[in-house]
């Protein structure tokens, strides 16, 4: 099955296509332009079907047995349309601008049993079908099922052959459209011999009125008059409890950790001047706590090349995920289509490329690093090679069951030609402006060549506590609003509370600095100065919550199933973990970072 009719359009659509569509932000239900002579022709595009319960799993409308014409010419589609799964083609459907018709034939079929099979699988599924006019979409039930009773069981199921559509202008513009089928009977799919042959005639119904809305955008029922749920609430009591907790933890780390580095600094000084003619072994072998391992805490960590590239990717995608919530604020794109989200996230993740390898290159000079080309090239491979295998195997699943979900070649070789020739370049010349730029390290402390004994740690001070605290902590605070997310990503919510994400997205970055500050204090308490790596796993471990988390959200939260659904859900997933671990990481390294520089710049030493 073709899934894209004019090839030769997308070979135009490169790098300008993703500026124009994240400055318009086009996709269905946005404004539209399109004006209208009573009389003239409206195009109904028939676009996609699926379960209804599984966002991700579309097939092509004319996939299913209905009413097709012989030549099926396809719509040139923009960017995020596709990404998004869409694939719309001409209809069958006469609609003309303000002239009503009544139930006019569409046409006549003549179904074999595998046919009516087919339908009757997809009815069972609760499979939905979305139409476009105008931009607008229109979605509905392919068919009606029935359970009753449990002695006697009855299992009836139904075809809607009639569709009404009701469409409202304003002037010459279309400003609202959607189908029903009410005061309609189904055609009952039951009691067919395998021999048999159903004829089924299809029909519909066009209703123009008038309105008084002179925008879209004004229209308070939602683009698709309330075939999906329009709006999430908000639950302002579970927010609440998040900025509690917030300011709780912030209030820890601010007073009661100041108090005790305050303390910490006032003994250690006090000591350093009474300690006069003795000399700085000495001092060390009758001192403890942080101080005594001043001469240690800047030993440069081991795999310095893979942090480096951690904290550059890390540091774009806190970049990207600030720049798409500002856009969502701005209302720079359609919030209520993913396909417009996508195409921004893709133009920021290749313009951003240059974030990663700036701050990757820059701290790698810094810290002593010598093989520059390899970072560089590590840091651009550190989430493109995972991203590349984790789409590789769900595109996979979905190109063998047919989905429309899988993405042409046309449009994979526009995403690796964009990648080739903005993101990789940009990481490289990022790398060379951060190596060239890069100054000293500049150690408050100097660092002996031969490495301090680590005494033995408790087992409340191991990698795997801090990681559980420090993953647990930040992950608490963003649990509500996660459940928004995955609601709207994995289901059929439409999210537009972008200030109350902000927001959230604000304390999950100040939560994870000040847990990171903290636990540092704590591992470098007990003369444990290998810092580096930990802060990074500690509250990077909150990627790893956010996965076990869609693992409950898809067995206790939601009604998806099928391979092509779970594979894409947690491919996905997985990759958002890892997203969320870089990013975090990140913030808790260089918060560690300056924590330890403030702490050490303030000592009295030799």
């Amino acid at each position: 099955m073709t899934v894209l009719g004019h090839p030769r359009s997308w070979s135009c659509q490169c790098l300008p296509v993703l500026i124009l569509l994240l400055g318009t932000g086009h996709g269905p239900g946005v404004e539209g332009v399109t004006h209208y002579k009573p009389g003239d022709p409206v195009i109904l595009y028939v676009n996609k079907v699926g379960p209804y319960h599984n966002p991700q799993e579309t097939y092509h409308y004319y996939q299913l047995p209905v009413c097709c014409p012989e030549k099926i010419r396809h719509k040139s589609l923009s960017l995020g349309e596709v990404l998004d799964g869409d694939r719309m083609a001409e209809s069958l459907y006469d609609i003309r601008f303000r002239e009503n018709v009544e139930k006019r034939i569409l046409c006549h079929m003549q179904l074999s049993s595998a046919q009516v099979e087919q339908l009757r699988q997809a009815i069972e599924e609760l499979y939905y079908f979305e139409f476009v006019v105008d931009d607008l979409p229109i979605r509905g039930f392919v068919g009606y099922m029935e359970e009753s009773g449990f002695l006697p069981h009855s299992h009836k199921i139904g075809l809607w052959t009639h569709l009404d559509f009701h469409l409202e202008f304003h002037g010459d513009r279309i400003i609202f459209a959607n189908v029903s089928v009410r005061d309609v009977k189904p055609h009952s799919l039951d009691g067919l011999r395998s021999d048999e042959f159903l004829g089924l005639t299809h029909t519909y119904s066009v209703h123009w009125s008038e309105t008084s809305v002179e925008r879209r955008s004004d229209r308070r029922r939602g683009d698709d008059g309330g075939f999906f749920p329009r709006t999430l609430e908000i639950h302002w009591l579970s927010i609440i409890n998040s900025m509690v907790l917030v300011f709780l933890l912030v209030g820890f780390v601010a007073v009661i950790l100041m108090r005790v580095l305050r303390n910490d600094l006032a003994r250690y000084n006090l000591d350093e001047e009474t300690s006069s003619g003795g000399s700085s072994d000495d001092f060390d072998q009758g001192d403890n706590g942080w101080k005594i391992i001043h001469t240690d805490v800047f030993r440069f960590p081991p795999y310095r090349g893979l942090l480096c590239a951690v904290l550059g990717v890390g540091a774009q995608f806190l970049a990207l995920g600030t720049g798409i919530i500002v856009m969502a604020l701005l209302g720079m794109f359609n919030v209520h289509r993913h396909g417009a989200i996508n195409s921004a996230a893709i133009l920021l993740y290749a313009l951003t490329c240059c974030i990663s390898g700036y701050v990757s290159s820059h701290f790698y000079r810094q810290i002593g690093g010598e093989r520059w080309v390899w970072n560089i090239i590590l840091t651009t491979s550190l989430f493109s090679v995972p991203f590349f295998l984790t789409w590789s195997v769900v595109n996979s699943v979905h190109w063998a069951n047919g989905s429309t979900q899988a993405l042409p070649a046309t449009t994979i070789l526009l995403l690796l030609t964009v990648w080739l020739l903005v993101g990789f370049p940009l990481t490289v010349i990022g790398g060379i402006f951060g190596k060239n730029n890069a100054s000293p390290f500049d150690a408050p402390c100097r660092t002996k060549n031969i490495a301090r004994e680590i005494p033995p740690q408790p087992w409340y001070k191991s990698t795997v506590i801090h990681m559980t605290v420090g993953g647990f902590l930040p992950f608490s605070a963003i649990s509500v609003e996660l459940y928004y997310i995955f609601a709207t990503v994995w289901g059929r919510e439409q999210y537009t509370l972008y200030g109350i994400l902000f927001f959230v997205f604000a304390i999950l970055l100040s939560v994870g600095a000040c847990i990171s500050i903290a636990l540092t204090y704590f591992q470098l308490s007990g003369e444990d100065y290998r810092w580096w790596w930990r802060s990074v796993l500690s509250v990077g471990s909150t990627g790893l919550f956010i996965f076990l988390y869609s693992v409950f959200y898809y067995a206790r939260r939601s009604n998806m199933s099928g391979a092509v659904q779970t594979v894409e859900f947690f491919g996905y997933s997985l990759l958002t973990g890892y997203v969320f671990f870089l990013m975090l990481g990140t913030i808790s390294f260089f918060s560690s970072l300056k924590f330890i520089r403030y702490i050490y710049v303030n000592l009295k030493m030799d």
